[in-house]
């Protein structure tokens, strides 16, 4: 495993940002910065062996602080939304910023995609591993509890990504961490309509017009949601009104169990995902508008990229028949995502 190590950029108070890069014996590599936890690349061989980049992002730290859609970030203290930006813990209303609608996403502006994380770096020929960590003070984006957070990358040279997640706090709080990429496994030769997902998932949340949850889970058979066997993304893009945007509970939940497959059938290239969460969101990069100009100059356009976000279900800590998000003091978060880049 080849990790090298160099200045991404500075923040706007003037720190440095590191960019890692992983490079394993058969082509895979991926880059990842401290800020934010951001992975900013992802380079995969096709089934030819010809190497392309995958994911959704930028060649340098200045066009992250302009602001994007969350390109690659790790998203906290909570992912996906909260309804009004509120909860209640113990009795105690705690209220977040809005930055949504009438609702609170992704930990809010200036949530853990917009941190400094510190940084440690190991590897050996198999592998390399890069740590990071930050603290979260006490009502920060109006969240409860000093909480520390620590999220462990992993590249294997067998192709394999591992994603780990663990924090702790000092109060009762709630927290729901992920990573966020956006994905085209053509390359962004092309939109992501003829890429052919397959979830381990039966059932769907059912959600209101501001994307809130209403508590049901729908069942996804014979439905556009159906994606039990492999399917094209295109007509469920084309034919849910403003396309994918929906979180769908896993199934049979055990540690790394199955829960996504996306291929493009042209290249080959293939993304398995297995994680410890209860949920997967799929978002179809429905409001991508090329606004954002990205590696190889690539304009990010609508259905351009997909994400696979492996979280908690949103809006949980108002929904207390969802598995729980709440984290107290003694306890530690943990979860676990494994991506696995090959070809068919």
């Amino acid at each position: 495993m080849k990790v090298t190590t160099k200045l991404f950029g500075h923040t706007q108070n003037g720190h440095e940002a590191q960019l890692f890069t992983f490079e394993a014996s058969n082509g895979l590599s991926i880059g990842i910065t401290n800020f934010g936890g951001i992975i900013t690349s992802v380079k995969a061989p096709d089934r030819l062996g010809n190497i392309e980049e995958i994911t959704a992002g930028f060649d340098n730290l200045e066009q992250y602080l302009k602001g994007h859609p969350h390109f690659g970030v790790v998203v906290g203290r909570f992912a996906n939304r909260i309804a009004k930006g509120k909860f209640l813990i113990d009795g105690v209303e705690y209220n977040l910023p809005i930055n949504n609608g009438p609702n609170h996403l992704h930990g809010g502006d200036n949530g853990f995609h917009s941190k400094l994380w510190d940084s440690a770096l190991e590897s050996d020929e198999a592998k390399g591993t890069l740590t990071l960590s930050c603290k979260s003070d006490d009502m920060e984006e109006g969240y409860p509890g000093n909480l520390k957070a620590t999220v462990k990358y992993t590249v294997h040279d067998n192709n394999t990504l591992d994603i780990e997640f663990f924090a702790t706090t000092d109060a009762p709080t709630h927290i729901n961490l992920t990573s966020h990429g956006y994905f085209n496994l053509s390359g962004f030769k092309e939109d992501v309509c003829s890429h052919v997902l397959q979830l381990n998932a039966s059932h769907y949340l059912e959600i209101d017009g501001t994307q809130i949850p209403t508590g049901k889970l729908v069942a996804c058979k014979n439905t556009l949601f159906d994606f039990s066997q492999p399917r094209p993304l295109g007509p469920s893009i084309k034919g849910i009104d403003g396309g994918i945007d929906h979180c769908f509970a896993l199934n049979n939940r055990t540690n790394d169990a199955s829960a996504a497959i996306l291929t493009h059938s042209h290249s080959g290239r293939r993304l398995s995902i297995s994680c410890t969460h209860p949920g997967i969101q799929v978002y179809t990069g429905n409001s991508l508008d090329g606004v954002h100009t990205g590696h190889n100059g690539t304009a990010y356009n609508k259905n351009w990229a997909v994400c696979l976000e492996m979280q908690h279900f949103p809006d949980t800590p108002n929904q207390p028949h969802f598995p729980s998000t709440l984290l107290k003091p003694g306890e530690e978060y943990y979860q676990k995502a494994r991506l696995t880049f090959d070809t068919i």
